[in-house]
């Protein structure tokens, strides 16, 4: 091991910490109080930007507009019943996390499987690249500083919240938990506080935009065709409220036993909470007169001088705890940590689909194994890439991306209920307990209704944002479709390839072994290479060097005839100086001469424990060997010799790894030479 290498294990250490062996896996497990914050924090906390998006998107019509924006609310919470219904029926019937894609898979075949799990993917990637960007948004409103650096704001909080996932997905539930609860908390009180003010108190609450007149472009000539379609929009907005619910059936292995009764329990919370804060949130906000458009130096007349855009909760936050200052800054505070954590839930979401995708053969089969913290950590790493590419591409704008968002999660529902009436209809078929029965049917219809009504709202989300810049997240999908076809494709080519092979494999042992060592000197490496290949009793051996300086070749030619090896030492020209291409030459003409024989060729290498040393040394065995790999009939044998440098670097590296208890047992207490 290298000291570069030994010194980036240390780093991982100390950003990471010590890895977990597999048999802790139960006890990783998260009981409801944690699994709240880990899966359900994307959609509590999307209550923060989806009701701007709803006001944004009327402010087009006028300030009359915004007195559908209750109306809107309504239908994206009863959306919201809908789907939280519809998904308890989920965890019942398909608890082993595949969520979506299982359901999809199972009951409407692997084209419907993959088409959800690629929209899933996009989203979960989406969901990442919109919370960072609305909680560089809602702290600008209080911190400047932050608003006038929001790219690397968002940058250096995807990266936080990789490492927080790195450590293993409780770690992250834990830190997860105080944020979401003093969100929900904090929201809670500024909701009741305001409407005491309002209803009780009498008094006159005024959000600071409610002075500033709205300047709507279309508001005298826009059609009743026109506003219906700009309500249409602002609901496919706020429909923003139902990203991540999906995420507990994906999540359902994390929780503790009962896992299923467990995972509904927290999506009927999710609902709960998400539905009264939305709610709370569009109404105050209207009877407080705030204002949110997209660009207020146009849309907004009267405004003062350097003019910042507050978000909606920043305005009712400080109309609310007017006098308060302490109320406006916990709210912006606790409104950024939740929606800069709410990634935490594709974190966690991300990786396990990838790891069902990769067991099926999907995707790489890097992204199924677990990392030394018990997390899926390829995943984590890909999604933290991914969602900074789309974070960087649209400037950290969460309203350019705000439009890509919600289409992958809604193929995902629509498909995914679609498959549960199936399901239940393929269960009828053979159920003939009456009480059963009844208890199918009725899933059945929730089901149903779920299968309506998402259906719907994908068509209206479609129709108001393709344009808009919903298409891109369409191509996204149809392009990682294709790419999950092709990786399936291989993997499955592969595997006919190997099956062929072996039906035709006679199982005959090849009728010689021609061992061939390769000699550049005379140096010990090469003798215990020698000495190696003997033990292995081929029916010939000879010693190879290339001559690509007649000086030395002729040199260890008389040095190998006056030594006492019995090897035969061949020479091969190589007028072009390459020691490749003349080695593999011969190394085919052995093979046309003997189809039947196996060639071995033994290479010795030098093992080294520092970066450097590794650029000085192996380097033409290294190319030889990854030449010869695509030889048939040839097998490749390096023998290694460990420098003074590589023994040291494994005595470090040994050290790093021991085990708790394993001094004490007598593992790894000693060093070389101790033995006495």
């Amino acid at each position: 091991m290298s000291g570069l290498t030994t010194g980036s294990i240390a780093v991982k250490r100390l950003l990471l910490g010590k890895p977990y062996r597999s048999d802790r896996l139960n006890s990783r497990l998260l009981p409801k109080r944690i699994a709240l914050p880990v899966f359900a924090s994307d959609a509590i906390s999307s209550v923060a930007y989806a009701p701007q998006e709803i006001f944004l998107v009327l402010s087009v019509a006028g300030i009359s507009a915004y007195s559908f924006a209750p109306w809107v609310g309504l239908a994206v919470a009863a959306v919201m019943v809908v789907v939280v219904a519809s998904y308890r029926q989920n965890v019942y019937a398909y608890p082993s996390g595949g969520g979506d894609y299982e359901v999809a898979t199972t009951n409407m075949g692997p084209n419907a499987g993959v088409t959800v799990g690629a929209a899933l993917l996009v989203d979960y990637v989406l969901t990442v690249a919109v919370s960072v960007t609305a909680a560089a948004e809602n702290i600008g409103s209080a911190v400047p500083f932050v608003h006038e650096h929001k790219l690397l704001f968002c940058v250096l909080g995807i990266a936080l919240v990789a490492a927080v996932n790195l450590r293993g997905i409780r770690e992250s539930g834990v830190l997860m938990s105080v944020p979401t609860y003093a969100f929900i908390l904090g929201v809670m009180v500024m909701l009741v506080w305001g409407f005491v003010q309002l209803f009780v108190l009498g008094r006159d609450l005024q959000a600071s935009t409610a002075g500033y007149e709205l300047v709507a472009e279309q508001q005298n000539d826009l059609t009743a065709l026109a506003m219906v379609f700009l309500v249409a929009r602002s609901f496919s907005s706020g429909c923003a409220a139902l990203t991540g619910v999906e995420a507990i059936s994906n999540g359902v292995p994390a929780f503790r036993k009962p896992k299923s009764r467990n995972a509904a329990s927290t999506l009927l919370m999710l609902g709960a909470f998400s539905i009264v804060l939305l709610m709370g949130i569009v109404v105050l906000a209207q009877k407080l007169h705030a204002k949110y458009v997209i660009d207020p130096g146009t849309e907004l007349s009267g405004l003062p001088e350097n003019y910042q855009q507050k978000s909606v909760l920043a305005q009712l936050a400080e109309s609310v705890f007017a006098g308060f200052p302490a109320g406006f800054y916990l709210i912006a505070v606790v409104t950024a940590l939740i929606l800069l954590l709410a990634a935490n839930t594709a974190f966690n979401g991300f990786p396990v689909l990838g790891s069902v995708l990769a067991q099926d053969r999907y995707l790489p089969r890097q992204l199924h194994t677990r990392g030394d913290r018990l997390a899926f950590s390829n995943g984590i790493v890909f999604l933290a890439l991914a969602a900074l590419a789309f974070v960087v591409a649209f400037d950290a704008e969460v309203t350019q991306l705000i439009q890509l968002y919600i289409v992958g999660v809604f193929v995902s529902f629509t498909l995914s209920q679609t498959g549960m009436v199936r399901h239940w209809t393929r269960l009828l078929r053979t159920e003939t307990d009456p009480d059963a029965r009844r208890r199918m049917v009725r899933a059945r219809v929730v089901n149903a209704v779920g299968m309506v009504m998402t259906g719907t709202v994908l068509v209206v989300v479609l129709a108001t944002k393709f344009t808009s810049g919903a298409w891109i997240a369409v191509v996204v999908m149809v392009v990682l479709f294709v790419l999950m076809k092709l990786v399936h494709r291989h993997y499955r080519s592969v595997e006919l390839e190997l099956e062929e092979a072996a039906a035709e494999d006679d199982g005959v042992l090849p009728s010689r072994t021609h061992s061939i060592v390769l000699v550049s000197s005379m140096l010990i490496p090469t003798l215990r290479a020698l000495r190696y290949a003997r033990a292995t009793r081929p029916d010939v051996l000879e010693a190879v060097t290339v001559n690509v300086d007649d000086r030395s070749t002729r040199t260890l030619v008389s040095r190998w005839e006056e030594s006492d090896i019995d090897v035969p030492l061949k020479v091969i020209a190589s007028p072009y100086r390459d020691v490749a291409r003349p080695v593999i030459n011969y190394v085919r003409r052995i093979r046309r001469d003997a189809p039947r024989d196996v060639v071995t060729v033994f290479i010795p290498e030098y093992v080294v424990g520092r970066w450097w040393e590794q650029i000085l040394h192996n380097q033409s065995a290294l190319r030889l060997k990854t030449r010869l790999l695509f030889e048939p009939g040839v097998m490749v044998t390096s023998v290694p010799w460990q420098l003074d440098s590589s023994n040291r670097a494994a005595r470090r590296s040994d050290a790093q790894y021991i085990a708790p208890g394993d001094t004490r047992r007598g593992f790894g207490a000693s060093s070389p030479g101790d033995d006495r």
